[in-house]
């Protein structure tokens, strides 16, 4: 178990993290990936590694370069984090009932 102090250092660096991470949006949508329901892990190793596991909207998405790049410089301008790695995976497959309610909203299916 991590000592107090360490453990909040961790959950501050995971906050910055997800704040990063709602800053990232595929420029053919009006929400943030997060919100999207694209991220599907995130873990930060001791090394200051970061690892995201996440999906993209569709296998044949033209924005998933841009995506991925935005997410390693953003991710990576956290305190702390040395590199970021992003795995892109289609299991499961990403479908609307993964978004947040705000983001159903945004996109007008609630």
């Amino acid at each position: 178990m991590r000592p107090f102090c360490i453990m909040n250092e961790f959950l501050e660096k995971e906050e910055a993290i997800l704040k990063m991470l709602k800053t990232v949006f595929d420029p053919e949508i009006p929400v943030n990936v997060y919100d999207l329901g694209l991220i599907y892990g995130i873990e930060v190793k001791d090394d200051g590694i970061c690892d995201i596991t996440m999906t993209l909207t569709a296998p044949s998405c033209p924005a998933g370069d841009f995506i991925v790049e935005d997410i390693r410089q953003k991710v990576g301008s956290v305190e702390g984090i040395k590199d970021v790695n992003v795995t892109i995976v289609f299991e499961p497959e990403w479908n609307k009932d993964m978004m947040s309610e705000e983001a159903k909203l945004e996109l007008g299916f609630l």
